[in-house]
C-alpha cells in the first residue's frame, strides 16, 4: 500500500511540475510573443539602406515606440532579424507584439510618405535637392537621373523641357524609391493630369502640353494673384497669334540668371540667351520654374480679349494695367515707373 501511495504522489508530482512548467512557457510565450509591445500612437523610424542592426535597434529605441526592448531582442535573435530586415520609413502603430514588430523590418513593410513637389522651382537642381530632402535617395544620385539624357527622352521630353514633367502636388510613394522609379511615377502623374480635356484646350491655343508648361511658368512669374492670371495668359496668346515677340521680364531674369532683378535695363536686353524673349520671337525653350496647376489652368482657359501689354499696377497691390495699344501702355507705364522713383526717394 505505501508503494501505491508513493507512486500515487510522485504522478501527482509530476503532474503538478508539469503543469506548472506548461504555465511558466506559456507565460514565456505569451509575454514575448504575443504581449503588444509597441506604444499607442504611430511612431516613426527611418532605416537608411547604409544602417547595419545595431543601428536598427538604437533607431528603435530612441524612437520609443517599443515597450520592452530585452523582450524584442530575443524575438529578433530567434527569428535571425540581423540577416534580413529592409531599409526604409516605418511608422509602428500601437499594440503590436514582438513578432509583429519583426515582421515589419523583415518583409519591408514601410508605410508611404507624402511627396510634394513644389512650384516655382526654377531648374532641375533645385529639384533634385527638393525631392532628396524627402526621400532615402540623395540629391546627387537623383540629380544623376534628372540629368540623364536617356531617362529624358524616354519620358519625351529633352534638357530644356524636362522641368516640365513635375506637376506641383502632393504624391504618396515609398521613402527607398529609387531615383528612376520616382521619375516613372512623376511621368504617370504628368500623363494622368494630362488629361484629354486639357490636351485639346492646349490644341486649341496653338500649344503643345510642354509649350502650355513653359507659357504657366511665365504667367506664375508674372503674377501670384490667381483672378488675373487667365488675363495674362490671354495677352501672351494674343502675342504669339499675331507673331509679336513676347518680350517678358522674368524670360529675361531667367537668362541673366537673376530672380531677384527688380527692373529690367537695356543690358539686360542685350543677353544671348534662348530664354530671352526680348530677342527670340516665340516661347522660350522650356520652363522658367514649375508653374502650380491653377497657372496651368488659367492658361488652357485663358482670357479671350483684344489686350496686347501689361504693367505692373502703380499701388503696387500685386495687380496690372492691361492695354490694347503702345500708347495705352505707356501711359500705364509712366505712371508705374513715376509711383516706384518715388517709393526709392522716400526710403
Amino acid at each position: 500500500m505505501k508503494k501505491k501511495s508513493k507512486s500515487r504522489k510522485a504522478i501527482i508530482t509530476i503532474l503538478v511540475l508539469g503543469f506548472l512548467a506548461f504555465v511558466a512557457c506559456a507565460a514565456f510565450y505569451f509575454m514575448t510573443y504575443l504581449r503588444p509591445n509597441s506604444v499607442a500612437g504611430a511612431k516613426a523610424i527611418n532605416i537608411y539602406r547604409a544602417t547595419d542592426y545595431a543601428g536598427l535597434l538604437d533607431s528603435l529605441e530612441k524612437s520609443g515606440a517599443v515597450r520592452n526592448m530585452a523582450s524584442f531582442k530575443f524575438v529578433a535573435k530567434q527569428n535571425k532579424l540581423s540577416e534580413n530586415f529592409k531599409p526604409g520609413h516605418y511608422e509602428l502603430k500601437g499594440g503590436l507584439n514582438n513578432k509583429q514588430i519583426e515582421r515589419v523590418f523583415a518583409r519591408g513593410w514601410q508605410t508611404p510618405v507624402k511627396l510634394i513637389v513644389r512650384s516655382n522651382v526654377r531648374d532641375l537642381g533645385k529639384m533634385s535637392a527638393q525631392l532628396a530632402r524627402q526621400l532615402e535617395a540623395d540629391s546627387t544620385e537623383i540629380a544623376t537621373a534628372l540629368q540623364d539624357r536617356q531617362i529624358m527622352e524616354s519620358h519625351g521630353f529633352n534638357r530644356y523641357t524636362y522641368l516640365a514633367m513635375f506637376i506641383p502636388d502632393t504624391y504618396e510613394v515609398y521613402w527607398t524609391v529609387t531615383p528612376l522609379q520616382l521619375l516613372d511615377r512623376l511621368k504617370k502623374e504628368y500623363d494622368a493630369f494630362w488629361n484629354e480635356s486639357r490636351v485639346n484646350k492646349a490644341r486649341a491655343a496653338g500649344l503643345t502640353r510642354e509649350q502650355a508648361m513653359t507659357l504657366a511658368s511665365i504667367v506664375i512669374e508674372e503674377t501670384k494673384y490667381e483672378p488675373e492670371m487667365p488675363t495674362i495668359a490671354g495677352v501672351y496668346i494674343n502675342r504669339l497669334k499675331k507673331g509679336m515677340l513676347l518680350q517678358a521680364d522674368p524670360t529675361v531674369k531667367y537668362a541673366v540668371n537673376d530672380p531677384a532683378l527688380r527692373r529690367i535695363l537695356n543690358v539686360h536686353l542685350q543677353v544671348d540667351s534662348p530664354y530671352n524673349t526680348y530677342k527670340h520671337p516665340g516661347l522660350p525653350p522650356g520652363p522658367i520654374t514649375t508653374p502650380t496647376k491653377a497657372a496651368i489652368d488659367a492658361v488652357l482657359n485663358y482670357q479671350h480679349h483684344d489686350y496686347l501689354y501689361f504693367c505692373a499696377h502703380e499701388s503696387f497691390n500685386g495687380q496690372h494695367r492691361f492695354a490694347r495699344n503702345l500708347s495705352e501702355h505707356m501711359d500705364n507705364a509712366r505712371r508705374f515707373h513715376a509711383a516706384m522713383n518715388a517709393r526709392e526717394k522716400s526710403k
